[in-house]
Formats: structure tokens, sequence, C-alpha cells
């Protein structure tokens, strides 16, 4: 496997170093199988593979979730919590868990799928960026297609945007 330039002193990985890594990994940062893979895959890319057999990394990651120390629902459930409590709508938070390697069915035991919850997140979206009813001022055309721009892009729907916008209004 290649390696960087600037890794030529330490040298290729072993099956037992491979797994040092994923322990220290998975020991510092909570984390999905899919960014364990991605980790332990760049990690063998950057410093090369001292076994003639290609490194087994599949068994590993499963090795770690078996052993309880990588749980994809409950990182899941902690990332959606939060992104929640960060004023995050229903998208924004799918498309982070996606990214992050989440499967459908974690997916959907994870993100917010009442209105209320919803409702409340967007409030918080709305507080911190101070718009809408948290605003200084009324918005004028601009400054509200801004507002709902930020607002879809925080992964919003369009009903409770206008709720939410038109009570300075």
């Amino acid at each position: 496997m290649p390696r960087s330039p600037s890794n030529r002193n330490i040298p290729p990985l072993e099956a037992e170093s491979l797994r040092r890594l994923a322990l220290r990994y998975v020991e510092r940062y909570a984390t999905t199988e899919a960014r364990l893979a991605r980790y332990l895959e760049r990690k063998v890319h950057e410093r090369g593979w001292a076994g003639d057999d290609p490194p087994s990394i599949d068994p590993l990651v499963a090795q770690m979730a078996g052993l309880g120390y990588v749980n994809d629902r409950q990182f899941a459930e902690m990332r959606a919590a939060a992104l929640v409590r960060r004023g995050y709508g229903r998208r924004r938070i799918d498309a982070d868990l996606r990214f992050a390697g989440i499967g459908d069915d974690d997916l959907a035991a994870a993100a917010p799928s009442d209105d209320d919850e919803a409702r409340e997140a967007a409030l918080v979206f709305a507080r911190r960026k101070r718009i809408g009813p948290f605003g200084k001022d009324a918005l004028d055309p601009i400054a509200r297609r801004r507002a709902v721009a930020a607002m879809v892009r925080a992964g919003h729907p369009l009903d409770i945007i206008k709720e939410i916008l038109t009570v300075r209004e």
C-alpha cells in the first residue's frame, strides 16, 4: 500500500497495531461502525500494511460493535438529541446521521418525529439566529428570504418556517 512521505519512519501496520488503533479510537470518540472503518482504512493507507494478506477491517469493526464499544443506534440517538437542542430540523438531522454512516433502522429510531418537537427545535433555531419573533425589527423582503433560507438549511419544513416568521409581522 502507498505510504505518505511524512510517515517514512513509522513502521507499517500489523493486525495487532491495527487493533490497538481501533481501541484507541473508540476509547476517545463516540463513533459509528462506518466511521471506525473509514478511520482504519485511512490509517492503513497512510502507514501501509506489513502482512501479505489484506487487512481485515470489517471483522475488527464487527468485533468492536460486538463488545459494545461501537453502537450505531446509541450514537444516532445522542447525535440527534444534540442537534435538536441546537435547533436543527429533521432533514438536517437525517443528513448528518446518514453522513456518519447510520442505517435506515437506526435513523428512524433516532430522529424527531413529532410536530411539537419539530416546532420547538425551529423556535430554538430562530432564537439562536435572532430571526422571526426573536429579531429586533420586522423583516424586510431580503431579510425574510435570508431567514427562510437559513431555516431551510437547518432542515425545518416550510409550514413551520412560515408560522414562526409570521408571528412578528
